[in-house]
């Protein structure tokens, strides 16, 4: 996907469409949120099969390998379907992998919280219909998705008296670490510090749960943040490598084009070709 920002719609015609054609477990290049309004999805995931009855909402995050077929259930399928990049929305894609790197799909009451994300969805819909779409709205709406849905995330792991297993807790609280010193030219060892362990233990949590080492995400999320600065500011390469903590110009220029296929110069004229 080459767009910063797509939203669109699974109905009947699709679904077929989606279950007639070779669809092998894949990973992409981007986030994807689904949402669905009626109909069933057959989601594997995590080497996982399980298939979900609508109202449901579904997050795959960036290098997963899943996939999804949507289903009719009573005749129908209606899904919405939103692809977007890791920078789109960098603030919160970090702790999107933490709530469902083992649950990918969240099952809705029919009520009207879940029909509120209906319509923020109809709202994101028809400004990405606009000649000139405003990505700052469609962002803080995405915002306001994610946010109804941890709503509903915490209700349900209050009525389940659903326990967190503590590489779970620990991958969280590294995350929320890392999004506070993320700037820093820290390694490994001080983020294992900060959670009292050593920086073995924590390598082996983080693979566990995203198949990353911590130098990796730590990596992942200067990048986010660079790809960020790029898009939303004008300054030097020199400055957005200094103020995500690489001292080495030439340095940063390398992981960039190693981690994103294309320098930073290349990357910014692109995205503001998209967004112009």
């Amino acid at each position: 996907m080459e767009e910063l920002f797509k939203i669109y719609k699974v109905d009947n015609q699709e679904a077929l469409r989606i279950q007639n054609q070779k669809n092998e477990p894949h990973n992409h290049n981007f986030e994807e949120l689904v949402i669905g309004i009626s109909g069933q999805i057959e989601h594997f995931i995590d080497f996982d099969s399980e298939i979900y009855d609508a109202p449901f909402v579904s997050f795959v995050s960036k290098g997963k390998i899943h996939r999804v077929v949507p289903l009719l259930k009573d005749g129908r399928c209606d899904f919405w379907v939103l692809r977007f990049k890791s920078e789109f929305i960098p603030e919160t894609t970090f702790n999107l992998y933490a709530y469902y790197h083992k649950s990918a799909t969240l099952q809705f009451p029919a009520n009207r919280s879940f029909t509120r994300l209906d319509q923020l969805c109809v709202m994101i819909y028809e400004e990405m219909q606009q000649e000139n779409p405003e990505l700052s709205v469609v962002r803080e709406l995405l915002n306001s998705l994610f946010t109804m849905i941890e709503v509903e995330r915490k209700k349900q792991q209050l009525d389940s008296n659903l326990v967190y297993k503590n590489q779970d807790t620990t991958f969280k609280n590294f995350l929320s670490i890392l999004e506070e010193n993320f700037r820093r030219p820290e390694g490994v060892n001080y983020y294992a510090e900060k959670l009292f362990m050593s920086a073995r233990n924590l390598n082996a949590i983080t693979q566990n749960i995203l198949q990353q080492s911590v130098s990796e995400i730590i990596e992942t999320r200067k990048l986010i943040e660079a790809k960020n600065l790029l898009i939303s500011t004008d300054k030097s390469i020199s400055e957005i490598g200094y103020e995500i903590g690489y001292t080495d110009k030439a340095y940063f220029a390398s992981v960039f084009k190693k981690k994103s296929g294309q320098t930073a110069t290349e990357f910014r004229e692109e995205m503001r070709k998209l967004v112009s």
